[in-house]
């Protein structure tokens, strides 16, 4: 078909449909009614000679058609808009909306008091939107565009996100005032670290965490008596036990600071757990998430 022949207004149905997997969803996005969404999805299975969408229980899945084309056409559509509409200036004193962010549970504990107490001060009206995922999890959000920005420890990265590094962490022990490690006589070493049952919090709701993982390449692993998906029982399970945590800095000292924990440096050499601020390209030049990591940065400079 020639280009000049094609309803341009079916690529942005065709953006919502992949996004949204529902056509519900897909006609509430774009504030039409399910009918028309319907007929679109009908119009572009003909031009384009393919299914694009499949139904499956509990919703629709993308043909590999349609996967091919979800980045290019979420791309397009961005330049687009660049080229079309000036990017107007922002003010957060008067900014409206909602900063949408994604991160692991232990850096929630550290990050989100100082940087709501920043938006609050700057930007009273912006609310803000926290999303608990892991780092696979987190990609999937940003590309989705469910959240603006994600952070955390990411092996790899595709190439059509930002990233800019934050901080390096150590991990450290945690564990009660007067725990036996505390006694005068005990060596502090890993063996003994590893001869107490653990705490493990890990948020895919699985036994192990990245401790787990550095252990093995030493041939060494731990008994997770308890394993959690998130830190809101951690303080008082390590209170009322000699269970020990394993978490990075930042919640380490959160938990030292506010709840009276004891925090030491794990006695063996695993490395630093790096901390990124993840991004899509799309979002480059927007001035408002453009604000918003540096208000993260911010935030980072004063650990």
């Amino acid at each position: 078909m020639p280009l000049r022949n094609f309803d341009f207004n079916l690529l942005k149905a065709l953006d919502a449909l992949m996004t949204e997997r529902s056509v519900t969803r897909a006609g509430a996005k774009l504030g039409r009614s399910q009918p028309a969404v319907s007929n679109s999805l009908h119009r572009l299975r003909r031009l384009l000679g393919d299914d694009l969408l499949v139904r499956r229980a509990g919703g629709f899945v993308l043909t590999p058609r349609a996967e091919a084309l979800r980045q290019p056409l979420r791309e397009a559509l961005g330049q687009i808009g660049d080229c079309l509409f000036q990017t107007p200036a922002f003010d957060p004193a008067h900014a409206t909306g909602v900063c949408r962010i994604s991160m692991p549970d232990r850096l929630t504990l550290a990050v989100i008091p100082p940087l709501l107490a920043r938006l609050q001060s700057s930007a009273p009206s912006l609310d803000l939107h926290v999303r608990t995922a892991d780092r696979r999890q987190a990609l999937d959000l940003i590309d989705g565009d469910q959240v603006d920005i994600a952070l955390g420890w990411f092996d790899e990265m595709p190439r059509h996100l930002s990233v800019e590094f934050l901080l390096d962490e150590h991990l450290y022990c945690v564990f009660r005032a007067g725990h036996p490690l505390l006694k005068a006589r005990s060596k502090f070493n890993i063996e003994a670290v590893l001869s107490f049952p653990h705490l493990v919090v890990s948020a895919t709701g699985g036994r192990s965490a990245i401790f787990d993982d550095l252990l093995a390449r030493s041939n060494r692993k731990r008994h997770a008596l308890v394993s959690v998906s998130n830190f809101t029982a951690v303080p008082q399970l390590l209170t009322r036990s000699d269970m020990i945590g394993v978490f990075s800095k930042l919640a380490a000292d959160v938990f030292e600071t506010s709840f009276g924990l004891v925090k030491r440096r794990i006695p063996l050499d695993v490395g630093k757990i790096a901390t990124n601020m993840v991004w899509h390209g799309r979002s480059e030049r927007d001035r408002k998430q453009a604000w918003l990591r540096q208000q993260i940065k911010a935030v980072y400079k004063g650990f």
